[in-house]
């Protein structure tokens, strides 16, 4: 969220993508710098063939991030800004991670498949991607 304003000067949309219900993510997602989906059939999921697996939780590469997270919550639910998250929810709670970086016709122009809950593209990944990927392409349009 930090850097959206790089992402967008790089005519990069970012669309992220939970398998949580609507009613779920909503109070998470007001106010977020870009679009969020939510796909509690994890149609998308299958569709792009990511996958759930305790490692997403139980790799130590994670546990600072989801230590930060569950702080983060705790703080804001006890000043009443947060609801506690739903004890068993509806996707689970072992999703793994996946970026894609989709061209504006639907092509897969890269992909990172997430080892652990905390395993995704960095921004400044994001950004070379996208710029690799447009010094290939014809046209800046076609990412």
């Amino acid at each position: 969220m930090k850097r959206e304003a790089e992402l967008a000067a790089a005519s990069i949309r970012e669309v992220v993508i939970f398998h949580s219900t609507t009613e779920e993510l909503l109070p998470y997602a007001m106010g977020l710098p870009f679009a969020v989906v939510a796909d509690p059939d994890k149609l998308l999921y299958v569709e792009f063939g990511v996958e759930s697996s305790l490692r997403a939780l139980l790799d130590p590469r994670a546990w600072l991030a989801i230590a930060r997270g569950i702080l983060w919550s705790l703080v804001e639910i006890g000043r009443g800004r947060e609801s506690a998250p739903a004890l068993q929810p509806h996707g689970g709670r072992f999703g793994l991670p996946a970026d894609f970086l989709i061209a504006s016709d639907g092509r897969v122009l890269a992909c990172k498949y997430g080892s652990h809950a905390y395993d995704q593209w960095s921004v400044d990944e994001v950004l070379a991607l996208a710029g690799a990927q447009a010094t290939r392409s014809t046209s800046p349009s076609d990412i």
